[in-house]
């Protein structure tokens, strides 16, 4: 019996189109997604690397720019204020928030208003809020194109990795940087675009510096001081503590440590100068300056106040910031401690310096206000040690100590030059170097003379010296300045 034949049942195979097509969907759905991190990517590089813009009004200078973004929906912005970065006191909505930064402020008496708050709203604080508003758009828009250019650069280099033909790398870049450009502006769309409406509540450079304990420029007080052609604001360093004291010395004199060899009596005497030194020991700017200070049982009046009434001065020399950010205390610890950059004294010391910033920019504003105008120095702070140290060994101070209080003054020096930088101000920074500590013939008190690392009489003589230069340069600089402006 014949058995009937088998049947082979073939199975059909799909039609070679069927099965490459799940392959380009996939092979497309990566290629997007690839674009879109790489999209994504070149924004945030443009973020990082996008200059801030420079807008001006009234004078007045300010540059723009976007903070690092965090992942918190609302928050302040930053403020950088003489290279010191705080928070805004306004708050904006969105993941990029914005980075303002003052670099130039020049004050006259119409534009006082412009920098203090005022609840009058002038037609200033709208050019103000105008211009904000325009370096931040100004700011993105070239935060976009370069986004787009970080999208072609990286599109290329894939481009070129794959070795894609010259046709198929131009369709590539075109989509890809179209789409770079797209994509950026529909983040700044979700991510920035409250900004501007925030801005708009500055009405004056007050509301982007924030409010300082200090508040506004004390009265004048005391009687008028017609004579006098130059005056000295500051702390002890200023008025000489430790050196002998000023003849025929004042209650107040004795109490501040004024002494005849300050370097304002320098100055005068240099000068032929009637110079006013108000300084004195343990003033900052808030209890000193420009409020009142507490001296044991009296009250020093403000050192502003009195400044107010010597109307004719054309000199003002300034020199604070040591008791502000309690330089003595932090010495002390450091030399009692086992090393200097713990996490509490330097939170300590950065918290001690935003406040004095704050306050630093308020005391610079009324500087400026004056209505004579007056030639205005800020002197820094001497470095106090230098390569050798072993006079200082048995007190607990090691070079890796000593280096971390000179950084911390010199983050000190910074604020101070860049804040009288920002005003037109001139920072003088007195040189002791070869006459430090330990040095066989060193300008500073030792440790356990009656002012310790305080300048002594020589130390207050290259201070002097200092200002003069400084002095000296600034009247060569007006003399061409008023040549060039006559020259026919």
């Amino acid at each position: 019996m014949k058995r009937p034949p088998r049947l082979h049942l073939r199975r059909r195979r799909p039609p070679r189109s069927e099965t490459r097509a799940p392959r380009r969907v996939r092979a497309r759905l990566l290629g997007a997604a690839a674009i879109l991190v790489l999209c994504t990517t070149s924004a945030w590089l443009a973020l990082l690397v996008t200059p801030s813009q420079t807008v001006s009004t009234a004078g007045q200078s300010v540059q723009v720019g976007a903070a690092d973004p965090d992942f918190s929906l609302s928050g302040p912005g930053e403020l950088d204020l003489f290279g010191q970065t705080m928070p805004t006191t306004l708050k904006f909505h969105g993941l990029i928030r914005p980075k303002l930064e003052l670099t130039h402020i020049s004050l006259d008496n119409q534009l006082a208003q412009f920098v203090q708050t005022s609840s009058a709203k002038h037609s200033t604080t709208g050019d103000l809020a105008s211009a904000l508003i325009k370096g931040w758009e100004h700011y993105f828009l070239w935060q976009t194109l370069i986004a787009g250019a970080f999208a072609v650069l990286l599109l290329l280099a894939v481009a070129g990795v794959r070795r894609y033909p010259h046709r198929t790398t131009i369709k590539l870049v075109a989509f890809g940087a179209l789409t770079a450009v797209v994509l950026n502006v529909g983040f700044v769309v979700a991510f920035a675009a409250g900004t501007p409406g925030t801005l708009r509540q500055v009405h004056s450079l007050d509301d982007l510096v924030g409010s300082t304990p200090v508040g506004a420029a004390p009265e004048p007080v005391g009687a008028s001081l017609p004579g006098v052609q130059a005056v000295v604001l500051g702390d002890s360093t200023a008025a000489g503590l430790g050196n002998p004291l000023v003849r025929n010395p004042s209650a107040l004199d004795r109490a501040c440590g004024r002494s005849s060899d300050s370097y304002a009596a320098d100055l005068a005497e240099v000068n032929a100068w009637n110079v006013l030194n108000l300084a004195c020991s343990g003033a900052t700017v808030a209890d000193g300056i420009l409020g009142p200070q507490q001296l044991g049982s009296g009250i020093a009046a403000p050192q502003f106040g009195v400044l107010e009434q010597a109307s004719h001065a054309s000199v003002v020399v300034v020199g604070i910031g040591a008791n502000d950010l309690q330089w003595e205390a932090m010495a002390a610890m450091c030399a009692m401690g086992p090393s200097c950059d713990d996490q509490a004294t330097a939170a300590m010391f950065q918290a001690n310096l935003n406040t004095f910033t704050q306050d630093y920019y308020q005391l610079l504003h009324d500087l400026a206000a004056l209505p004579a105008h007056p030639r205005v120095l800020i002197n820094e702070y001497f470095s106090p040690f230098g390569a050798k140290l072993d006079c200082l060994s048995s007190e607990g101070l090691t070079s890796a100590k000593a280096a971390t209080l000179l950084a911390r003054l010199g983050t000190l020096n910074q604020v101070l030059g860049d804040g009288a930088k920002t005003f037109g101000f001139t920072a003088v920074k007195p040189e002791f170097t070869g006459h430090e500590l330990c040095t066989a013939q060193p300008f500073v008190q030792g440790l356990h003379d009656s002012a310790p690392m305080h300048p002594d009489t020589a130390g207050e003589l290259a201070i002097a010296l200092a200002d003069q230069q400084a002095l000296s340069k600034t009247v060569a600089a007006a003399s061409v300045v008023a040549d060039s402006t006559h020259a026919p």
